[in-house]
């Protein structure tokens, strides 16, 4: 997951609706269904899919009352925490 691309993706969400980011990600995730894609395009499409994810979460953060940049960092906090584990 990549912080830069979540708050870019997070801002999307203000600016627009959540509901654009679910569609995507259902959107994402049919694609992966392809027999004929390779295991890199496949990475590619997991990663997207792991960001969106990642600011539907931060989006939800700061909806229940965290500041922008708090919701971010405990979020990248968390996700590097699992990766450490």
């Amino acid at each position: 997951m990549k912080l830069p691309i979540i708050k870019h993706l997070t801002n999307f969400i203000e600016e627009n609706d959540q509901d654009y980011i679910l569609e995507t990600i259902e959107t994402l995730e049919s694609l992966t269904e392809l027999p004929s894609l390779k295991d890199e395009e496949l990475d590619v499409i997991g990663e997207l899919i792991s960001n969106m994810y990642g600011a539907i979460e931060v989006n939800t953060m700061i909806k229940n009352g965290t500041p922008k940049k708090e919701a971010l960092n405990t979020f990248m906090q968390r996700v590097l925490g699992s990766i450490d584990s």
